[in-house]
């Protein structure tokens, strides 16, 4: 027999996902006999699957030790580097300014050092983030960026926050803005773009097309021009949605690929510019929030951007010489 009292961030699961995360060593289909035999209790009185918890509840399962056992913690975190460029932190979320080349989540190519590790690693060593003390929560990203793309990134220190900021996020109440050079002059000097994105999962790139088609998703940008300096743009985009590779993808559909991307773009094209790296970053966001945001309230209307963009800097460097 063993019984757990519910955590802040283990507040608001289903029954059934809770002790699935707390006790995985119990079978699942033991668990939902238990469930139905009554011993598994909550608050030493039956509960149902469906059964939501709350903060200091008690959970108790009457089961074998061999399947009460918690899980084994492996801190693979541990091994991710230190190095963290903080825009903002309150005891809710953390903006952190993510390089170009570092991947925000492990993948079958990096599994130890990402920025999901990093900011947990952070967590850990500060006392900000306890695992021996979650049954199922972790610190986790609420939007994610592509490797080679820099920028900020929002990460949820606790779970009130990752589910907010996640359905925020659905309903664009997060607004996302990026800064990007494309190759040459656009016609149109501020747009929205509309299209589909379909997704090649085996070549890990996607394609736009003019027509819903099975699988596409529908995609809309709005650009507008900051300055043009000798076949280069620099662009203001904000994400109306936001799909993987959508930027990358769109404006080299409309024949103005981003400087440095090989993948949308062509390496001839990027031969000789002096930019070593893809100019793309996610210089801005903003919460504005129109529905309650619970406990995050707080953070509506407020704005955050990066003081200083590498390849802003480099592109106005190099036409003031």
């Amino acid at each position: 027999m063993k019984s757990v009292t519910v955590g802040k961030n283990d507040a608001g699961q289903r029954v059934d996902r809770f002790l699935m995360k707390t006790f995985p060593q119990l079978p699942v289909s033991m668990m939902y006999k238990y469930i139905r035999q009554k011993d598994i209790k909550l608050n030493g009185k039956r509960c149902h699957i469906a059964d939501r918890i709350a903060e200091n509840d008690v959970v108790t399962v009457y089961a074998p030790d061999e399947f009460l056992e918690p899980a084994a913690r492996k801190f693979e975190f541990m091994s991710a580097g230190k190095s963290l460029d903080i825009v903002y932190e309150d005891d809710h979320l953390l903006l952190i300014n993510k390089p170009a080349g570092l991947l925000v989540h492990p993948d079958e190519h990096e599994y130890g050092d990402t920025l999901i590790y990093r900011i947990q690693r952070y967590l850990y060593e500060k006392g900000a983030y306890q695992p021996e003390n979650e049954n199922s929560f972790v610190p986790s990203l609420v939007n994610r960026i592509d490797r080679n793309t820099c920028g900020i990134v929002i990460a949820a220190k606790t779970a009130v926050a990752l589910r907010v900021l996640n359905e925020k996020l659905r309903k664009r109440e997060i607004e996302k803005y990026y800064l990007c050079l494309v190759h040459g002059s656009l016609a149109k000097k501020e747009d929205t773009l509309h299209g589909f994105l379909v997704k090649n999962e085996a070549q890990n790139r996607v394609y736009i097309a003019k027509e819903q088609e099975r699988g596409a998703r529908a995609i809309s940008t709005y650009y507008h021009v900051l300055e043009e300096h000798d076949g280069l743009s620099l662009l203001e985009i904000e994400l109306l949605t936001g799909r993987t590779h959508q930027i990358r993808a769109q404006m080299a559909a409309i024949g103005h690929p981003l400087l440095g991307d090989g993948k949308y773009g062509t390496n001839a094209l990027n031969k000789g510019t002096g930019f070593s790296k893809q100019a793309l970053c996610s210089y801005r966001l903003k919460f504005a929030f129109t529905e309650d945001a619970e406990e995050l309230n707080y953070l509506n209307g407020k704005e955050f951007s990066l003081p200083s963009v590498w390849f802003v800097e480099e592109f106005r460097k190099k036409n003031a010489d």
